[in-house]
């Protein structure tokens, strides 16, 4: 795997290594001592699978509070997504900036995302499908989340949003 840190500090964009022949190709797309060798969170926990019938479906901006905070490793198998993180982590020097990121089916790059990040994606083609592995069991008590159009991230979504859960239009803006 090739880890590429991004401008947000200890986020990272990962790309497989495709060892390929005349039946396409292998690659391998987790592995603990390679997380482990770039001091990366490797206990994954829970995997889950997102599944979105129509294109412009936001989902997020979802994080997780202390002791439960999530680090979490997003692919997308099916379709596309525009695939957005934030940093909340108070001292750091990235507080408050986002990355987007295009993850594709075809592409088979993955997003790393630490905790202290709030994160949220918005297909972009319909019947796209999210994988993603985390490194806490989910837990509704420690859920939060900040509004995907707050004025404070001025997130730049590439297309309008037609289909938002009401828990995702209505999180309140950004205090920390």
């Amino acid at each position: 795997m090739i880890f590429k840190e991004t401008k947000l500090k200890g986020s990272f964009i990962i790309e497989i290594e495709r060892l390929e022949d005349q039946r396409g190709f292998f690659a391998r797309g987790w592995c603990k001592r390679e997380f482990e060798s770039q001091d990366l969170v490797s206990r994954l926990v829970q995997a889950n699978i997102s599944f979105n019938e129509k294109r412009a479906t936001l989902r997020g901006m979802h994080y997780q509070i202390s002791p439960y905070e999530e680090t979490k490793v997003v692919r997308c198998t099916r379709g596309s997504v525009y695939d957005v993180i934030v940093d909340l982590r108070p001292d750091s020097s990235t507080h408050k900036q986002w990355l987007g990121v295009k993850l594709t089916g075809d592409d088979h790059r993955m997003l790393y995302v630490p905790k202290g990040f709030a994160h949220g994606y918005l297909t972009l083609e319909d019947d796209t499908e999210v994988f993603y592995h985390v490194s806490e069991f989910y837990t509704p008590e420690a859920e939060r989340g900040v509004r995907y159009n707050d004025p404070r991230f001025a997130i730049n979504w590439p297309l309008e949003v037609q289909v938002i859960s009401d828990k995702d239009k209505n999180w309140p803006d950004c205090t920390l």
